[in-house]
């Protein structure tokens, strides 16, 4: 029994300069999985900035139709060398002349679709969907 008792303590002796090992093995995980949920939410609160933006551009907004949620600001810019407006068909909003990189925004506080369109260039149409 002395035996194993000395051969334990060299044994716990001998891995004692590793314990930073053992930690780092315990904590990468929990140290990898919140990086990545780090990375994930700021992908999604990206997504969700850049999902709120319609672009004017080539006589076409950008995206044609966009769903967004009750209570979101959505953003038109301009990049066109000419003007444009934006106009709902119900005149729920309008915007005054974008100039190139102009930019006009609206908060949607209901649900429903609304159509919109460029009042200077009827043809240029667009949707935004708010749930």
């Amino acid at each position: 029994m002395q035996i194993l008792i000395s051969q334990l303590r060299f044994a716990a002796a001998r891995f004692a300069p590793s314990r930073a090992v053992v930690v780092a093995m315990l904590l990468g995980p929990v140290l990898g999985a919140m990086l990545a949920f780090g990375t994930v939410a700021a992908q999604d609160a990206t997504k969700k900035d850049a999902g709120s933006e319609i672009t004017i551009d080539n006589f076409t907004f950008t995206p044609k139709e966009l769903t967004v949620a009750v209570g979101t600001t959505v953003k038109w810019v301009n990049h066109d060398d000419i003007p444009h407006t934006v106009v709902e068909k119900k005149t729920s909003f309008r915007s005054k002349a974008l100039d190139t990189d102009d930019a006009y925004s609206f908060t949607f506080a209901s649900a429903g679709e609304f159509d919109y369109f460029c009042g200077l260039h009827p043809h240029m149409v667009g949707k935004v969907i708010v749930k």
